[in-house]
């Protein structure tokens, strides 16, 4: 069989140890130089003397075959690979953890600004950090567009966004969930499942001129149970974030009040209700890169398919719950009144009132009647004199 064929270029399971491999850093490859290194020790006999160029083709060609997306682009940076925190977070929002207890939850709060009821800004990321994201999520896509490769968008509906598990940083989100979101939320949204957050989905999304919300019939909620927001730069200008009220899934298009816009501010969080409406303005020049993550918890979402009394953070259905005992204390009164005429009615037929006075020295008996006017609404006439009895002592 000829030694050129894919059978005999198949990798061995045993090294080869005493083989000097390659250096490949002065390559444009798509992969770590140091893998293919490492890799070169497992080709058949016949290559391991081969040209390097020819080496490194076959290399590719395997690791493309069996590499995942985040194997397969070379990083720029590692830091958002690992989450170190004090190259992530500014010195602010790491002393307020450093709390511990019941202090944890002041020192939490102490930091937060809440500018719309129930939506909370606080500052957050590295702006160092947000300027390396930015560029690792930009050279992803190039690699994307160069290799012919999909990339894992947001949503069906946003070809602007990248998600972050796509481009390996799965650990990190999973640890900034656990560690510092749980936190959080569990000070500000126990109500919403804040306290027993369990899964996470977080991406980039680029808005430009043509890439915002231009209307507020584009308010939406998402699919979560707390939302945050970071924005990653300044060199932009508009794209204010427009905040409406909260709704559960029965009244998402119910409603479309804006209550407040807050301007996006480089390495700023803002963090509220998955069932928060929200949207954005439009970009007037530049481009704003925003992180963002829903965060889901399966214990919430499960009493409440149970419980109804869970949609008390609704503002809809709070206003028809309002208005359903406006109608039930009317119509109880209405009931008490027709209740109340009815006795009075069967008073007035069978008795009338009796008074007895003392006028010049006589015993003065006056007798009264009266009249309902109408049945539901009742009234004493002006007494009727119906005559007087004069007794001499």
């Amino acid at each position: 069989m000829d030694q050129s064929t894919p059978f005999n270029d198949r990798l061995v399971l045993n090294p080869t140890h005493d083989h000097m491999a390659d250096k490949y850093d002065d390559l444009d490859t798509e992969f770590e130089p140091q893998l293919f290194s490492s890799l070169e020790r497992h080709l058949p006999r016949h290559l391991l003397d081969a040209s390097r160029d020819t080496k490194h083709e076959r290399m590719q060609q395997i690791l493309r075959r069996y590499s995942t997306k985040e194997e397969c682009h070379r990083r720029i940076f590692r830091d958002p690979y690992t989450l170190n925190p004090k190259i992530f977070f500014q010195p602010t929002f790491l002393e307020a953890f450093r709390a511990k207890g019941k202090n944890l939850v002041t020192s939490i709060r102490s930091i937060m600004s809440e500018p719309v009821p129930g939506v909370y800004t606080f500052n957050m990321l590295n702006l160092n950090f947000c300027e390396k994201l930015i560029y690792e999520v930009k050279h992803f896509e190039a690699w994307a567009r160069n290799t012919d490769s999909s990339i894992l968008r947001p949503n069906t509906g946003n070809e602007d966004g990248v998600s972050l598990d796509d481009i390996g940083m799965k650990a990190t989100l999973n640890k900034l969930m656990e560690d510092y979101i749980s936190l959080i939320s569990r000070v500000l949204f126990p109500d919403v499942g804040g306290c027993s957050l369990d899964s996470r989905h977080g991406y980039v999304l680029q808005y430009g001129k043509d890439k915002a919300i231009k209307e507020v019939s584009d308010l939406h909620v998402d699919d979560s149970e707390v939302t945050l927001h970071v924005c990653l730069g300044n060199q932009f200008a508009g794209g204010e974030l427009v905040f409406g009220g909260q709704r559960c899934k029965d009244h998402v298009n119910g409603g479309t009040h804006i209550e407040k816009d807050l301007l996006p501010v480089g390495g700023q969080a803002i963090i509220h209700r998955g069932c928060r409406l929200y949207g954005a303005k439009p970009i007037k020049f530049g481009h704003r890169y925003n992180f963002l993550m829903w965060f889901k918890s399966s214990v919430f979402r499960e009493l409440q398919a149970h419980d109804k009394g869970f949609k008390d953070f609704c503002d809809e259905c709070q206003s028809q719950k309002s208005a359903r005992r406006n109608e039930w204390v009317a119509a109880k009164k209405r009931v008490e009144e027709m209740l109340l005429l009815e006795s009075l009615s069967k008073d007035y037929y069978e008795s009338c009132l009796f008074s007895q006075c003392c006028f010049y020295g006589f015993n003065v008996v006056c007798y009264y009647d009266v009249m309902l006017l109408e049945h539901r609404m009742f009234a004493f006439c002006d007494f009727l004199y119906d005559g007087m009895l004069f007794v001499g002592k």
